[in-house]
């Protein structure tokens, strides 16, 4: 017994064995489980998780808006990575808290889980993310300021890394009320911190929208280094400074965000559909729009959230839609009985729709709040939105009627594109049984090993061909422009030779019938020239996978190759530049000065020698040649392999859609049929072009 007693002591000494007791459990006080584990609290320490310390704080004026106590919120970019929100709302209380017998603005800044929105009537409804906004930003930044001016007077209390410096205190009588709230992210947390304007400016005007009649201003003072004092001013605007600034004010409401998405489409229906109303506890404000596309675009909110994957909201949502029109429509006799009614796609096409709702229990799915679980507003927006759509219907008949025939259009197309698709993949085709002629496929039938190259013609496809590995690469080479999906439905889609040869290589179908696990290469990569034509295919290809094969890259398997522009020779010397800052740098390593005054500029059509001619010159001469590659089809096998194909050595670019809103309205200017919108988009950003003369 002693024995074993003794060898069990020895175990937990020198940390062996398998002994376990209260002395291993870890307790981390006060904000340090969120200076541990930021994932846990913002989803990542990347620009995302950067940008979220601004929205939780913001989250707390606006929340003060909603409440009908704010109307006006400031937000300043300042030297030296501060960013300083204020507003004109009640202010955060400062009395003594019984619980934690500190002031109660220290609860909140030093507490996970304190704040307004757990239980009493400081809030019928808030967003922010789990209630623990401002507490989880002070805990991770280097320096944090919190000012509230309340009751006649100024409060004072600031924090590093989630601790305080000192308790709260008076410094002097005020007649403003509201909190400003200042913060320097943490540089061990974040790494390399850079605000990005436009990401906060898209933010912040989806925000304004969302609540009516409330004045947001953003002001950019990071070029301010010195110049600015802000220890006696509520407002930055009231330094007088000429300061970059934007402003949002909405008095429209969700009414105005549809006529921004709806800016650069032609609309079908004159009036706006609006309703606004309670139920159950549950608010409801919905607007929407139809106009002349084939997509839809519904963006839905819950508390002011944007719940990206949807959710309970949308779901009654799209009921009552389908029922409504469905019920009108026979009502009004104007659909066949043989055409067998609207489906909920049929009715989708070319809306616009903002879905808005407000709980004050609210429930998510996930930890990123992406989609909404209440059940209790699936029954609400259903029940509000039927009786108010139905209503809009009967007094607008001239709408109705442009919706409806919208509805039937689609209905009709859906059923001629589902007899192409049916025609075109058959289920052999998606087995790989009739895999297209022009397609090289790859010896492996592993789709995560498996890489499928899209390149630009025959000549590019032969060099593919010869250059890649067989095992794991598959060519499929595209003659000329593929066909431009944007306004295409399935069956037009389809009827086109590329893009059908395409759908088939990939094995997932399209449309309704989707599945991307059925995908037979996990990277597709876009190889096509670098020149005008090369990306207007690029661009053709983008749009196709945008609008139908969304879910592909959202998997990440989207990729774009990012070929050598130059191939520098000096002697026996060869290297390859991908940019012409590279050039110029293997350019300046590889000669003195007199050599780089005989530089060669070499088009690949003036590049005919023989490999035997090549290495003769280059042994006698000291002048460095530089091959300008205008084309894949110019570079032999050997070349392409061992810049663009080889996975030890080329450069691929992955699609992703950080705002999938903002591509959305990318695609429409760049791929509709609206010119005026295009020419306008051209004009203004021709200075940020590169033109390859």
């Amino acid at each position: 017994m002693a024995k074993d007693k003794q060898e069990k002591d020895s175990a937990k000494d020198t940390g062996k064995g398998h002994h376990y007791d209260a002395s291993d459990i870890s307790v981390l006080e006060g904000l340090e489980p969120v200076r541990r584990r930021p994932g846990m609290y913002i989803g990542t320490t990347g620009p995302e998780g950067l940008h979220h310390l601004v929205w939780e704080i913001f989250d707390n004026s606006r929340d003060e808006a909603m409440g009908g106590f704010c109307d006006d919120i400031e937000i300043v970019l300042l030297p030296g990575n501060r960013i300083r929100v204020a507003d004109n709302g009640r202010g955060i209380p400062v009395d003594m808290h019984k619980k934690t017998k500190v002031s109660a603005l220290e609860t909140v800044m030093t507490t996970l889980h304190a704040g307004g929105k757990f239980g009493g009537e400081g809030y019928k409804v808030s967003g922010g993310l789990h209630g623990v906004g401002a507490s989880v930003v002070n805990a991770l930044s280097i320096y944090c300021k919190v000012e509230v001016h309340k009751d006649g007077g100024l409060y004072l209390q600031e924090y590093s890394k989630g601790k305080k410096k000192a308790a709260v205190k008076k410094i002097k009588s005020s007649k403003f009320h509201g909190t400003i709230i200042t913060f320097e992210p943490d540089p061990e947390i974040f790494g390399n911190i850079l605000f990005d304007l436009n990401t906060v400016l898209a933010h912040i005007r989806q925000q304004a929208y969302l609540v009516k009649k409330l004045k947001i201003t953003i002001i950019d003072a990071r070029e301010q280094v010195g110049k600015i004092n802000d220890a006696d001013v509520f407002y930055f605007k009231e330094l007088g400074l000429e300061l970059p600034s934007t402003s949002f004010y909405f008095e429209g409401g969700l009414i105005s965000l549809v006529k921004y998405y709806n800016k650069l489409q032609k609309p079908i229906q004159k009036n706006i559909f609006y309703v606004e109303k309670e139920l159950d506890g549950v608010g409801i404000e919905i607007a929407l729009q139809y106009v002349d596309d084939i997509v839809d675009r519904i963006i839905p909110f819950a508390n002011n959230i944007y719940t990206r994957e949807g959710g309970t909201h949308v779901t009654g949502f799209k009921t009552a839609l389908t029922r409504t029109l469905n019920t009108y429509c026979k009502k009004n006799e104007m659909m066949k009985e043989s055409e067998g009614g609207f489906t909920g796609d049929d009715v989708l096409e070319g809306l616009t729709a903002v879905i808005s709702v407000k709980l004050r229990e609210i429930q998510f799915e996930g930890q990123t709040k992406g989609k909404l679980g209440s059940m209790e507003a699936q029954g609400a927006v259903a029940t509000v939105f039927g009786e108010a759509f139905a209503n809009f219907l009967e007094e607008n008949p001239d709408d109705a009627k442009s919706i409806i025939n919208k509805g039937i259009l689609a209905l009709k197309a859906r059923k001629a594109a589902k007899a192409a698709k049916d025609s075109v993949l058959r289920k052999g085709a998606l087995e790989g049984m009739t895999l297209p002629g022009k397609l090289a496929d790859c010896q492996s039938k592993n789709a995560e090993d498996s890489e499928l190259f899209l390149v630009e013609g025959d000549s590019a496809g032969g060099s593919a061909k010869q250059g890649r590995d067989r095992r794991t690469q598959a060519i499929l080479p595209l003659r000329g422009k593929i066909l431009n999906v944007e306004r295409a439905r399935i069956d037009k889609m389809l009827a086109s030779k590329e893009v059908k040869a395409l759908v088939i290589a990939m094995g997932t179908s399209i449309g309704d019938t989707f599945d991307l696990s059925k995908m037979r290469y996990h990277k597709i990569i876009i190889a096509t020239d670098a020149d005008v034509d090369g990306s207007h295919i690029r661009t053709l290809l983008l749009t196709l996978f945008y609008r139908y094969f969304r879910q592909v890259i959202d998997a990440g398997y989207i990729y774009i190759a990012q070929p050598p522009l130059y191939k520098i020779k000096k002697g026996k010397e060869i290297s390859y530049a991908y940019t012409d800052d590279q050039k110029l740098k293997i350019v300046g390593k590889s000669a003195d000065v007199s050599e780089i005054q005989e530089v060669e500029e070499v088009d690949s059509e003036q590049a005919e020698e023989t490999e035997e001619e090549k290495e003769e010159v280059a042994k006698k001469s000291t002048k460095i040649h530089i091959q300008r590659f205008k084309g894949l089809g110019e570079m032999n096998p050997e070349e392409l392999w061992e810049t663009t194909m080889d996975p030890a050595n080329r450069v691929l670019k992955q699609v992703n859609i950080d705002d999938a809103e903002e591509a959305n309205k990318i695609f429409d200017v760049l791929m509709g049929s609206e010119v005026p919108p295009r020419k306008s988009f051209i004009q203004s950003n021709a200075k940020l072009a590169e033109i390859d003369i």
